[in-house]
């Protein structure tokens, strides 16, 4: 079902791909990847399609991930990519665009904009009672439901009241109540009532009806079984969030990689788990790169193993970082690990050098929260055969941390001979001897 909702926009940025190559010249207008007029019409007619059908369809394709969006041009989405062969990549992007329902059908023009966002707000609760409902329901209740929803919206933000049902007037605030609430009142204008949200109503069931969540008429509306699947899937989602099992679930990425440095790895990855279903994947990723950009080498490997519960849609910008020297490696174990390479053997696909880079940075890692023993035996797992060739090979590979990880290693190793001789390396890279 997903597959055939997005059979249309995946057709148009497999078009796209194939006649005008990512980025290339005259494809989009505005900075935001929108087509241009004179793309638009080659598409329309070597597709057979009008400009208006080729526009939507183009929508949809970068809602939906098929085309992603970078600066001033477009590219074909990892999910364009992984059509043919993953079911879950067409899944994922079908929820994408469930996501962004309210962007997919225009919104009504005459409408305040404070009221639509209210209503977008509101929407989560109405389809978790469609999906309880499990069968048509009439509009009517849901208005009444979404009434209800938005008036909670606006309880918490004490703002004035819905006006009773009866048509009463509204008692204006008075004193330090008229005070506090003037400008949220003003900004928000008056509160409306059923009949100013029924047209609110019908462009959101529309809209989701757009995007193939439901299904909407004469009076009623009723999820489809991919909607149904959509929302259990949130659902879902906000249980697992709420079980973080550390408590890091709000924290940035930094501090929640921190949080579960000392965790056994199930435990830490259920954390992670926790802590992506709270937030955007895509913002989720941008953090997570970035804390693996930072000093700490522990955070870097964590970083990429909560890269690894991403998953797939992680690809593009794990692929984009491959050329950063300090993420290069962990980058290149985790696309190998991605492609189905074995765990075990990914790291063939590093060279000599990127090993002994990776080898340091960990050896960074434990000296600075493990304990002098696994210092020790982190030395084992070194590719090279002898100290004197590891050495020779770590020197060479200029790790910023080259001479902490040595000095660490000299001071923590029992044999005296060989801590000499480390102490004698560190002492030559930081002076640049030989």
């Amino acid at each position: 079902m997903a597959r055939s909702g997005l059979a249309a926009a995946a057709r148009v940025a497999r078009w796209a791909d194939a006649a005008l190559g990512p980025g290339r010249a005259g494809a989009t207008a505005d900075g935001k990847a929108t087509l241009s007029d004179t793309t638009a019409e080659r598409a329309a007619h070597e597709l057979g399609l009008t400009v208006d059908q080729i526009r939507a369809d183009w929508d949809i394709a970068r809602l939906a991930g098929l085309v992603e969006v970078h600066g001033d041009s477009a590219r074909p989405g990892w999910r364009l990519r992984a059509w043919d062969r993953d079911d879950s990549a067409v899944l994922r992007g079908w929820v994408a665009l469930f996501d962004a329902w309210s962007l997919a059908h225009p919104e009504p023009g005459d409408q305040e904009p404070a009221a639509v966002a209210e209503v977008v707000s509101a929407m989560p609760q109405v389809l978790s009672f469609l999906q309880l409902s499990a069968g048509p329901v009439p509009v009517e209740q849901l208005l009444d439901l979404l009434r209800q929803r938005v008036t909670e919206l606006r309880t918490e933000r004490c703002e004035v009241p819905y006006a009773p049902t009866s048509g009463a007037p509204q008692v204006p605030p008075t004193g330090a109540s008229a005070t506090a609430g003037g400008a949220a009142d003003a900004a928000v204008g008056v509160p409306v009532g059923e009949a100013e949200l029924a047209p609110l109503l019908d462009w959101a069931l529309r809209a989701l009806a757009a995007v193939g969540a439901l299904t909407y008429g004469d009076g009623q509306a009723t999820l489809t079984p991919l909607g149904s699947w959509a929302v259990w899937v949130k659902l879902e989602q906000i249980c697992v969030a709420a079980q973080s099992p550390a408590g890091n679930i709000e924290q940035a990425a930094e501090d929640m990689l921190r949080g579960c440095a000392q965790l056994r790895p199930n435990a830490a990855r259920a954390e992670y788990r926790a802590w992506l279903a709270a937030r955007p994947v895509g913002n989720a990723v941008t953090e997570l790169l970035a804390a693996a950009r930072g000093d700490d080498a522990l955070l870097r490997g964590l970083a990429f193993e909560a890269l690894r519960v991403v998953g797939a849609p992680a690809e593009p910008d794990v692929r984009a970082v491959v050329e950063e020297p300090t993420l290069r490696p962990y980058a290149l174990l985790w696309l190998a690990e991605h492609d189905g390479v074995d765990p075990e053997d990914a790291h063939e696909v590093l060279t000599r050098e990127e090993a002994t880079w990776l080898w340091v940075d960990t050896a960074a890692a434990v000296a600075d929260h493990g304990e002098a023993p696994m210092l020790v035996r982190h030395l084992e797992s070194a590719l090279q055969p002898t100290v004197p060739a590891l050495l020779d090979e770590v020197r060479a590979v200029g790790h910023p941390r080259t001479v902490q990880v040595l000095v660490a290693l000299a001071a923590a190793h029992p044999d005296p001979a060989l801590a000499k001789a480390v102490r004698r390396a560190a002492f030559q890279v930081h002076t640049g001897g030989s």
